[in-house]
């Protein structure tokens, strides 16, 4: 369960310490990427959690889905249709699932341990 957290935090201290910008054009590319992969991290977390864990799934899962949202928002784009949004909503509420069963997760672990120790 380390190692994904400690991508993040690796991946964040990289981003705020470069000075790299992006164009304004290819914002909602990225926004749209960074929710996807966002997502995958967080399903991973509950999935080690849960222990059913599978890295050549997580793997696969994180660039399908940063492919197929950037493919969503580019065909919007050429369509003329803000399909990005469909996205966003979609993965914002895998997300806040993920978020809310690593949650649950973690409040019911402790209670289970010490349920274990009395008997």
């Amino acid at each position: 369960m380390w190692l994904p957290v400690l991508g993040l935090l690796i991946g964040l201290l990289l981003g705020f310490m470069s000075d790299l910008r992006i164009p304004e054009e290819y914002s909602n590319y990225l926004s749209i990427a960074v929710l996807a992969a966002l997502d995958t991290l967080f399903g991973g977390i509950r999935a080690q959690l849960q222990k059913s864990f599978d890295d050549k799934v997580f793997v696969t899962g994180f660039f399908f889905n940063i492919i197929l949202a950037a493919s969503l928002a580019f065909l919007g784009v050429h369509l003329g249709v803000d399909l990005y949004l469909a996205a966003i909503f979609a993965f914002g509420v895998r997300l806040f699932n993920n978020i809310a069963l690593i949650r649950r997760l973690l409040l019911t672990k402790p209670t289970k341990i010490q349920q274990n120790e009395k008997n």
